[in-house]
């Protein structure tokens, strides 16, 4: 027995095919975009990103393509305070120093990283809009410490970002600072001498730990520093020094 069923006066099977045929003859929705737009754009984006990180990350890849590269320099001489010869150092510190692309007044360099920058004096590293204005043009030496040839500390500070897309915008030339080890060399230049330091230590420690700022020290000591991990303000890297 076949069972009909009735809406409205009609049956349904009658109903059914003709819905059916008026929704398939309405007009398609025109798309506003194509798959080829979808993926042009798709494309930009993903060019569009790469430079983004390539121009935030460009003085990193520099610096870790140099220190791979570079061959590893030979141990200089050590210093020399005799008055005698005093004037042909000061002479010999200017040449090396330009040689280097420095300035023999008061800069670093640091041979194993191919390393080189200007040093700011007597920056304040409790006051931050003076040190990162500062980092901008180099490394800052900290207010209250010593000079070069003096007896006591002298600490220097860069790389001080919060985030990995201001390595570009800071000074990056204390990022390879983790791959110095005990015996590496690092050259400061002042008042138009040259002060020759051998690496003694490398320590990490919290980053509202100033004790490396304020001890006294006897002898003669170079602190250097930079934020770790690179690119964060997490905890500090500090390589400890000697006058050789």
């Amino acid at each position: 027995m076949e069972i009909i069923l009735y809406h409205a006066g009609k049956p349904v099977k009658k109903i059914l095919p003709a819905c059916w045929r008026w929704l398939c003859s309405r007009p398609k929705p025109r798309r506003l975009f194509s798959k080829r737009t979808f993926r042009l754009v798709g494309l930009s984006l993903m060019l569009f990103s790469f430079f983004t990180l390539l121009l935030s990350f460009g003085p990193v890849i520099v610096q870790e393509v140099k220190f791979r590269l570079s061959p590893k320099p030979l141990a200089s001489s050590k210093n020399s305070s005799t008055d005698s010869n005093r004037q042909n150092e000061r002479q010999k510190a200017a040449e090396e120093a330009l040689s280097y692309g420095v300035s023999p007044d008061f800069s670093i360099v640091i041979p194993k990283i191919s390393a080189k920058a200007k040093i700011i004096p007597n920056v304040n590293p409790a006051d931050e809009k003076e040190y990162q204005s500062a980092l901008k043009e180099g490394v800052a030496h900290a207010l209250g410490t010593q000079f070069p040839g003096n007896q006591g500390m002298t600490y220097l500070f860069a790389h001080s970002t919060n985030s990995p897309l201001n390595i570009s915008r800071y000074n990056a030339v204390f990022y390879l600072l983790k791959e110095l080890r005990e015996d590496d060399e690092i050259i400061i230049f002042f008042a138009g001498q040259k002060y020759v330091y051998q690496v003694v230590e490398r320590l990490i420690t919290t980053a509202n730990d100033t004790q490396w700022l304020t001890r006294k020290e006897k002898e003669e000591e170079l602190i250097l520093q930079t934020c770790w991990p690179s690119g964060t303000s997490q905890k500090r890297l500090l390589v400890i020094a000697k006058p050789v």
